[in-house]
Formats: structure tokens, C-alpha cells, sequence
């Protein structure tokens, strides 16, 4: 299992598969060929050509390749899926007469990750030695210690200066989306939502109150991935909102210091790592339970923990978090991550904080666990009907699609 870094990405939106990946998969290849190139022909398949124009992919390769004065053409495939995953590109490089250079096939995986034939099913660099959450509450209770230090003694003491910065990132990101207003790029013309839920929590009751608060911060976080701002995932940037958002309400509501914070950090990177090790947080391969779900789950996780829970408790609220969010699809109205996307990332936050609640009411003990839950969310996503993984060909955004059909007619 990769180290929690690879969890918690700081770059643009909106789309860690399709903007970060990309991203990262146009530099790599500028490094191997980007002295032979007169023009870059860059062909997208599947997923990723469906939804891609939605998730700004176009537009981040051609301002990547443009810096570099060199011309980049894009060809979209939505109907071919290369066979390793459905988020398949072709890089060509092109001379002056347009014959090719080379070429080079890459995987976006999610999370901003990227794998190409050569290493797809290569292991990732791993730094823990167990990577199932069974085998590590029974290593927490031999030691006596808890998930974060599960994560300390394997990551070194280093991660605490690299979630240092994470942490300050999400910050800067609420705080920023708080203060911003209008309507977020692309068609659907949204308007952000993330200030007046702010204005109008501060003035309610309690129950509301918390609530409203909490769905700002998650909104805030949301609409400034949707607005192609710097974002972290956690663990994609489509879910970037929910972990944020949990941790900055209860350090406000609680005044908890920084070093706590981290530590839930910690504890809530392992959550998601052991996820994307087992199964995947990937929409395009999952759908949206695989993002969305997998937030909840290390924002559940990290809640409890922060609230005195124990590492059975922990655990617990982490199924939970996942539990309540098997089958979500992923079905992205017209590609953009703005909906359902944002909106879910405010209800997973609030869902969050009930499972915290839930489990710490518990003794810690249940019949299903994390473990059990995340193989069975691989399982349902696998079995998902490809449409309704970031195709954005059904559900929601094929019935909106429709509905504004009538309208024009």
C-alpha cells in the first residue's frame, strides 16, 4: 500500500481522473518526447472522452502543451474503452510532416493517478505491511497503538510536515470558496451556493445551525473544484469537499488544535488508502461510491476519532460511511462535476458527522466489516452498467438531457 500522499493530491479541478491525471500524463510525456515534437495528437477513450469537455480535459492538455509552443489536437473516442480501464488516452508525438515520433498509452486511475501498460499491474511502491483493515486494528491492539500512529510508524515522522501543508490547503480552499460568488463556468450556469448557506447557518438555531455551517464548507470546497481552483483530494477532486468540511466545523465547534487535526488527517488517508488498494476511487470504474463513498468513510473515520472514539469506533463509523453509499452512480449532467456533485458532497459531509455520532453511541462492535463493505462496493461497481460511471450518458444527466429537450421544443 502507497504512502497516504497519494491520497491527498494538491492541484487544479475539477477532476482529479480528468484534469490532474492528464495533467500529470502530458508532463511525463513532454519529458520523454517533447524535444522531437512539432504537434501532439492526443486521442481520448471512454469515460474520459464522454465526460472530458465537462471536466475541462481539452482545455488542460492544450494550455500544458501551448506553454510549451507546441501544437495539441484532440480526438475524442467516447464509444472505444481501451482495455485496462476506462479512462484510456494515447499520446502521438508528430514531426513537421506529421509522421510519428512515438506514441504512448496511459491510464487516468483516479485520484490523480496515472499507470500505463508497462505498469498497470505492477504493485505500487508499498510502505505498509498490511493493507486490510482487519490486519490493522489486530496490529493496534497488539501494539496498543491507534490508526494514526499505524500511519506514523510507517510514513516516518515526515508526514506531518506534508500533512501540514494539506491541511493549510484546505483551509485556504473553504475560506476562499466562502467568499466567492457568481456562477461557476460551463453551461449549466449554476450559481455558487457555499456564502448564503454560510449567512443564513450563522443566524439559525442549533440543529440548523450545524448543519448549515457544515454544507457550506463542503459547498465551498465543491464549487471552487468546479471552478478549476486548486483543490485537495480526498480522495478525488470530485469529493474534495467532504473531509474539509467535517474537519474545519469540528475545529471551529470544538477548538481543536492543529496537531489533532493532522492526526485525523492521518487516520482519515489510511481510510481512503485501504480503499483504493482493495477496491477503487475511481467514478469511472465504480461510480460515484467509490469517490463520494470513500469520503464519507475517511471524513466518518476522521470525525470520530477527533471526537474521542476508539479505534474499533473508528472503524465503525468508516462502514458506515461507505455502507450508506453502495450503488451511488456517477452521472455528471452534461460532464461537469457540479450535478449532482456538489450537492452530494454537502449531504455526505452532514453524513459524516452521523456516523460519528452513531458509532461513538456504539460499543464499537458489528456484524459488517470495513472490510467486508469495501470488497462489496468493488463488486457492486464492477457490476455497474458502464453508463452510469462518468459517462454522463445516463441517470441523472440523461433524464435532465431530456427534460431540456422539451423545453427547447
Amino acid at each position: 500500500m502507497e504512502s497516504i500522499k497519494e491520497i491527498f493530491k494538491i492541484g487544479h479541478g475539477p477532476s482529479s481522473s480528468h484534469t490532474m491525471g492528464p495533467h500529470f500524463a502530458a508532463q511525463k510525456f513532454f519529458k520523454m518526447y517533447g524535444k522531437k515534437c512539432e504537434r501532439v495528437r492526443i486521442t481520448l477513450y471512454g469515460s474520459l472522452a464522454a465526460t472530458g469537455k465537462g471536466h475541462f480535459t481539452d482545455i488542460t492538455l492544450m494550455e500544458f502543451f501551448n506553454s510549451k509552443g507546441i501544437k495539441c489536437e484532440i480526438l475524442w473516442k467516447p464509444e472505444t474503452f481501451l482495455p485496462l480501464h476506462p479512462n484510456g488516452m494515447k499520446f502521438e508525438c508528430l514531426d513537421e510532416k506529421n509522421r510519428s515520433k512515438g506514441n504512448w498509452i496511459v491510464y487516468s486511475v483516479g485520484g490523480g493517478t496515472i499507470r500505463d501498460e508497462k505498469d498497470f499491474n505492477a504493485p505500487p511502491e508499498s510502505i505498509y505491511p498490511y493493507v486490510k483493515m482487519d490486519d490493522i486494528l489486530n496490529w493496534c491492539e497488539k501494539e496498543n497503538l491507534t490508526l494514526w500512529e499505524y500511519v506514523e510508524r510507517y510514513e516516518g515522522k515526515s508526514i506531518w510536515e506534508y500533512l501540514k501543508i494539506v491541511w493549510s490547503k484546505m483551509v485556504e480552499t473553504i475560506e476562499r470558496g466562502l467568499e466567492n460568488e457568481g456562477v461557476l463556468p460551463g453551461s449549466l450556469h449554476l450559481q455558487r451556493k457555499a456564502r448564503s448557506y454560510f449567512v443564513r447557518a450563522k443566524d439559525s438555531g442549533p440543529f440548523l445551525k450545524s448543519f448549515g455551517l457544515v454544507s457550506s464548507y463542503a459547498l465551498a470546497v465543491a464549487e471552487e473544484n468546479a471552478a478549476a481552483n486548486v483543490v485537495v483530494t480526498a480522495p478525488t477532486c470530485g469529493s474534495s469537499g467532504v473531509l474539509p468540511a467535517v474537519l474545519y466545523f469540528l475545529k471551529k465547534s470544538h477548538k481543536i488544535k492543529e496537531n489533532i487535526i493532522l492526526r485525523a488527517l492521518a487516520t482519515a488517508g489510511l481510510i481512503g488508502n485501504i480503499v483504493k488498494e482493495n477496491a477503487s476511487i475511481s467514478g469511472a470504474e465504480v461510480g460515484c461510491q467509490g469517490e463520494i463513498g470513500t469520503a464519507c468513510a475517511m471524513a466518518s473515520a476522521a470525525a470520530t476519532q477527533l471526537l474521542g472514539g476508539t479505534v474499533t469506533q473508528v472503524e465503525y463509523a468508516a462502514e458506515i460511511g461507505m455502507e450508506h453509499h453502495l450503488g451511488l452512480t456517477c452521472d455528471p449532467v452534461e460532464g461537469y462535476v457540479q450535478i449532482p456533485c456538489i450537492e452530494r458532497n454537502a449531504f455526505a459531509a452532514g453524513r459524516a458527522l452521523q456516523a460519528a455520532t452513531y458509532s461513538l453511541f456504539s460499543d464499537g462492535r458489528h456484524r459488517i466489516s470495513f472490510d467486508e463493505v469495501v470488497i462489496t462496493m468493488k463488486e457492486t461497481g464492477l457490476s455497474m452498467a458502464k453508463g452510469y460511471k462518468e459517462t454522463g450518458t445516463c441517470g441523472l444527466a440523461k433524464h435532465y438531457l431530456d427534460s431540456e429537450r422539451k423545453v427547447d421544443k
